[in-house]
């Protein structure tokens, strides 16, 4: 897991992100939007695999990934909106500045030394609040109750290999 995060990352910092921004709004909230579909999708897929308690997946696997891949989707948005004159005050302006910003704000910390001001730029901030809420929320439920399950079931297996002797 920890392998695939790093190339995540890895891919976030060297990929060229020149297609989106100023210069190509329309490409820039289609591919925005269909990130966060696509991966909305496939988190509640795995939710429902671990509700389901279906056996043979590996759902908190993918959930901590498509988790990250959803912080990605916002750090790349972010600095997409920063090269618009206004969307931004206090300083976003590499990489590190729009995750970190992306970070703040799922954590709900709130420094305020990078402030959303203009109106994309807010309405991104909403988009993150709310789909953290929703999307997020529930998949670490989901991971959470998906070991704690793992646990009891291997508890129990213990257990019973200690009567039988």
């Amino acid at each position: 897991m920890a392998g695939t995060v790093t190339i995540l990352v890895s891919l976030y910092f060297l990929l060229p992100n020149t297609a989106f921004g100023p210069d190509h709004p329309a490409v820039s909230w289609l591919a925005f939007i269909a990130a966060l579909v696509l991966i909305a999708t496939l988190l509640l897929r795995h939710i429902r695999d671990v509700l389901m308690e279906r056996e043979g997946t590996h759902p908190a696997f993918a959930i901590v990934v498509l988790m990250c891949m959803t912080v990605l989707v916002f750090a790349t948005a972010y600095l997409a909106l920063a090269r618009s004159p206004g969307e931004f005050e206090g300083g976003l302006y590499t990489r590190v500045d729009s995750l970190y910003f992306t970070v703040v704000t799922l954590a709900t910390v709130g420094f305020g030394d990078i402030t959303a001001h203009g109106q994309a730029s807010r309405v991104v901030v909403i988009v993150q609040i709310l789909y953290t809420f929703v999307f997020l929320t529930a998949s670490a439920t989901a991971v959470s109750t998906r070991l704690r399950s793992q646990l009891r079931n291997r508890s129990g297996a213990n257990r019973a290999g200690r009567q039988e002797r």
